[in-house]
């Protein structure tokens, strides 16, 4: 099998994380600038098999539309552009960066890496790509 690619978007940075090759356990990989993404998914597509990509994405639930949507669109339709043979699931990202921050606080880290913003988008990334996992196998 290959592995499945999750990301935290966001406007400045996006959190990666990454699955075992049996899809299994979801891990924390990176969290790069967002102009960044699409360099280091060339080079890690390159050295590992991907079957596919999860992003989070904010489902309204009811309420107005998020202004961020527009932006992780564009960042879908890239992905499908650069990778027309993976296919791109979007995964509810509700509350991901409060379980990430609460996690982090949970963890006994200290105060700084706590409020590091990289951490929580790692974090919540692999929240997102654990969600999907957990999805699938139902």
């Amino acid at each position: 099998m290959a592995r499945v690619i999750a990301f935290d978007f966001g406007l400045k940075r996006v959190g990666i994380a990454v699955t075992d090759p049996l899809q299994i356990i979801a891990n924390s990989l990176e969290t790069l600038p967002l102009k960044e993404v699409f360099n280091f998914l060339k080079k890690y597509c390159a050295a590992e098999e991907v079957e596919a990509f999860v992003v989070g994405y904010p489902f309204s639930h009811g309420h107005q539309e998020n202004d961020i949507v527009k932006h992780i669109d564009k960042f879908i339709l890239k992905l499908n552009e650069l990778y027309p043979d993976k296919k791109v699931h979007k995964i509810d990202e509700s509350f991901t960066s409060k379980i990430a921050s609460r996690t982090l606080h949970m963890s006994g880290v200290t105060r700084k890496e706590k409020h590091n913003k990289k951490n929580i988008d790692a974090i919540s990334a692999n929240i997102i790509l654990q969600s999907f996992l957990e999805m699938k196998s139902l």
